[in-house]
């Protein structure tokens, strides 16, 4: 019988092999500017003419000289690993030596190089190659060039015409260019690009000094002021750090989760576990059906990265992928606190409580005045002065003018305590609801409640969330727990329902007690639905609006 298996031939195996880590124009992009990147760039240039199938990334890194290039494209040849042991602690964007070499076999290849002068002591010019199938060299000469490389692919899968039959329209193949350019930029904010399409520039991205101050360049209507940026410092390693930008819940999110983005060791990477983590953390901070505004980029020490998953780089194995997790939500708990960051320590001789004392005077506003002999003295970081409406608190700060909504910061306190102590309490007499139907009953014995028969169509409900057990309306609220949903549902219909009504008047004491609490509170920029809790009017503001250009207490004119 003759043998069926048989050895492939080399352009077999090379196409191949280009198929996996050259698969669309974005992937040529990617691959390009991963090399600029490790190059030391800090400026890249990338044009594409998508109708002829061609892309030129041009930077400042340091360039290749002579010897380099007679063999950058020669199959697996790198010069960011030499052994074995290398693939352990991978600290470059590009080491399988893969991404030129593929090119040559789908496309024209054409390089121009020129040493930096940092890592060449002596002058060398430029020089430029043109590649032929398999990395062979069909073209060498002098060049002029500044330092850097240039590097130019014509003619994609020009040798595979069906493999352009198989690709997305042009449009679609652009839009994820620039989702590739906006990722690595992302992830490298210190580097300036410009992407030119058809001749004419496309887009730019100015450099930033972080992620946070990159990111309102890559998205709509998103402002500086609407994100929260920490770096940490991890103390399980000199090598670990986390740097976290976060949209703040009640200035921004998104209608689909395409800004939960995860990095690591300067690339994008999916990372399905640590994005569940960040949904998680945010969870009841949104309106139904939004998504946060969040970009991670972990820090981590090399052996604890496999990076060897797929050809693309872009899916890893995460040593103690528990430890980050946690780390991620510590962050992202952080971030969203009102922290010394956006609260300072309350200044009681500020302009801010000056006018509002003028308000107070002109009886424009509904203001519980303190007593003449209560201690202005205090070390709240915000202060309440004053009620409007029975329904929003006045809170003087260092910085403006806060107003606080009663009800649903009284609701996010309360929210967060029944997800740290939920507790099912007996109570006697029973209550006694009527006409509850089978999955009514279901729910609440779901929900933990003891509940049995009290006759016919009656039913006795023998204990009750603790946080109900003195409210008057404790049956409508019980009717409302059992018409569905898990337990956070639940402990939110209970916050809700037992938190401070809008309409109800309250003293100054009451008032200062809900802001330090909520003040407290893990996430206290949002209710649980989702709604803002307070507006801030900074003084400058105010300033402004009343053509103010004196300082109070430092001025006797106007």
């Amino acid at each position: 019988m003759v043998s069926t298996i048989q050895v492939l031939p080399k352009e077999v195996v090379h196409l191949i092999t280009a198929g996996e880590v050259i698969d669309s124009l974005a992937a040529v992009v990617r691959e390009l500017v991963e090399n600029s990147l490790d190059a030391g760039a800090t400026r890249i240039v990338v044009s594409i003419w998508p109708e002829q199938w061609r892309v030129r990334v041009a930077d400042n890194g340091c360039g290749m000289n002579l010897e380099d290039l007679q063999r950058a494209a020669s199959a697996h040849s790198t010069s960011k690993i030499h052994s074995c042991a290398d693939l352990w602690k991978i600290t470059s964007l590009g080491f399988r030596g893969e991404a030129l070499h593929s090119l040559t076999t789908l496309a024209e290849l054409e390089i121009l190089s020129r040493p930096s002068p940092v890592i060449s002591a002596q002058f060398t010019g430029g020089t430029r190659v043109v590649y032929g199938y398999g990395g062979q060299i069909l073209h060498q000469q002098a060049a002029a060039i500044a330092p850097g490389t240039v590097v130019t692919v014509s003619n994609l899968f020009g040798s595979c015409i069906a493999r352009r039959q198989g690709l997305p329209a042009i449009a679609q193949q652009m839009k994820a260019v620039q989702a590739t350019i906006y990722q690595i930029a992302l992830c490298h904010p210190q580097v300036a690009w410009q992407v030119w399409q058809n001749d004419r520039e496309w887009f730019n991205i100015s450099p930033a000094g972080t992620m946070g101050k990159l990111l309102p360049q890559l998205i709509q209507q998103v402002r500086p002021g609407d994100l929260q940026e920490l770096q940490i410092e991890l103390s399980s390693s000199p090598q670990h750090s986390l740097n976290i930008v976060v949209g703040l819940p009640d200035r921004c999110h998104r209608h689909r989760p395409d800004w939960v983005r995860v990095a690591v060791n300067g690339r994008m990477v999916k990372a399905p576990e640590l994005e569940q983590t960040i949904l998680g953390a945010f969870h009841r901070t949104l309106p139904r059906d939004r998504y946060p505004v969040c970009c991670l980029h972990l820090l981590i020490s090399p052996d604890q990265i496999n990076w060897n998953r797929n050809p693309a780089k872009t899916e890893i194995y995460l040593n103690d992928l528990s430890y980050w997790q946690k780390q991620v939500s510590q962050a992202i708990e952080q971030a969203l606190r009102l922290n010394s960051d956006t609260i300072q320590e309350a200044v009681h001789t500020s302009r801010v409580g000056k006018l509002i004392k003028v308000a107070e005077e002109s009886g424009a506003y509904n203001i519980n005045p303190s007593s003449p002999s209560e201690d202005t003295s205090t070390s709240h970081t915000l202060k309440a002065v004053g009620q409007v409406n029975n329904t929003y608190i006045v809170a003087e700060h260092p910085g403006g003018l806060w107003l606080v909504e009663q009800h649903i910061a009284h609701e996010r306190i309360l929210y967060e305590q029944l997800c740290d102590r939920w507790q099912i309490v007996p109570i006697e007499p029973p209550i006694i609801l009527y006409q509850l139907s089978s999955l009514q009953v279901s729910q609440l014995q779901r929900l933990g409640l003891d509940i049995e028969p009290f006759g016919e169509q009656l039913w006795a409900i023998r204990s009750i969330p603790a946080m109900l057990q003195q409210r008057n309306d404790c049956a409508d609220a019980i009717l409302e727990l059992s018409r569905g949903g898990d337990l956070q549902t639940a402990q939110v219909a209970v916050a809700c329902r037992s938190a401070i009504r809008n309409g109800t008047p309250l003293s100054l004491p009451e008032m200062q007690q809900i802001l330090d609490d909520w003040q407290r509170t893990r996430n206290p920029r949002t209710c649980p639905h989702g709604r803002p809790i307070f507006l801030s009017l900074e003084e400058s503001s105010l300033a402004r609006f009343f053509r103010r250009h004196w300082v109070i207490g430092k001025s006797h004119g106007i």
